[in-house]
């Protein structure tokens, strides 16, 4: 019997972050996709596990517990599965990470695609990604990654905001070299805990996994049309 249910669409995008987690804690789930997404949203919103708007939703089955929101649910799964420090100044920095992340996607796909992307917009926004990923090479000097084996906020050993950011930087990387060329070059200490991060088993492992099931897809529709134009 699985751990976990989750709810998300078959691309790697949000729901990513919460795979990430589920997969380093060993743990297991089972995803409910497009068909079942579909029929909870299309339905009132008294049966639904969780009062929610859209995926990612989790249900941990053993607690009986259903969250949505993609930073709920990495909050939950750091304090559940042992992934998140005691003080509460280094909890808080760990969410910091995820909602800077969250923040990062919504950003590449201008609002979930409020707008789609065209060559002039691509050129405006450059600026702002590389201040996006020095924010990260600058939280890592602050506060632990002052070498390429140290991690983000000097644990020792990966926690939230070490998965998290290896998950944000290596799937976009991955699927978009010239992205990955920016990251490199703006920010290689953390670019380098990225890689040495994505690179622990069950990681790549999870990686490899929505490349078979996913191909290049990174958050789907018109707005990653329109990315993989500019790009």
């Amino acid at each position: 019997m699985s751990d976990y249910d989750l709810y998300y669409w078959p691309i790697p995008f949000r729901g990513q972050f919460v795979r990430a987690l589920l997969a380093y804690a060993g743990k297991t789930w089972i995803e409910h996709g497009a068909a079942d997404i579909s029929r909870l949203m299309s339905g009132p919103m008294r049966p639904r596990p969780v009062p929610f708007m859209g995926p990612p939703l989790l249900v941990d089955k053993k607690a009986d517990f259903a969250i949505a929101q993609m930073p709920a649910i990495v909050f939950y799964l750091g304090e559940t599965l042992n992934l998140l420090p005691e003080a509460a100044s280094l909890c808080a920095l760990n969410m910091k990470v995820v909602n800077d992340a969250n923040d990062v996607i919504d950003d590449l796909t201008l609002g979930g695609g409020r707008l789609m992307w065209t060559q002039k917009r691509w050129e405006a926004f450059v600026p702002r990604l590389k201040n996006w990923m020095s924010l990260w090479e600058e939280t890592g000097r602050r506060h632990g990654l002052k070498s390429r084996s140290g991690f983000l906020l000097g644990g020792q050993a990966p926690g939230v905001a070490d998965i998290v950011t290896a998950t944000l930087w290596s799937t976009m990387a991955d699927r978009f070299p010239q992205i990955k060329a920016i990251f490199v070059e703006t920010a290689p200490v953390t670019a380098a805990l990225t890689k040495r991060v994505a690179a622990l088993p069950p990681l790549a492992e999870l990686a490899a996994r929505a490349r078979r099931d996913y191909g290049d897809a990174y958050c789907g529709g018109r707005i990653e049309a329109s990315l993989r134009m500019v790009l």
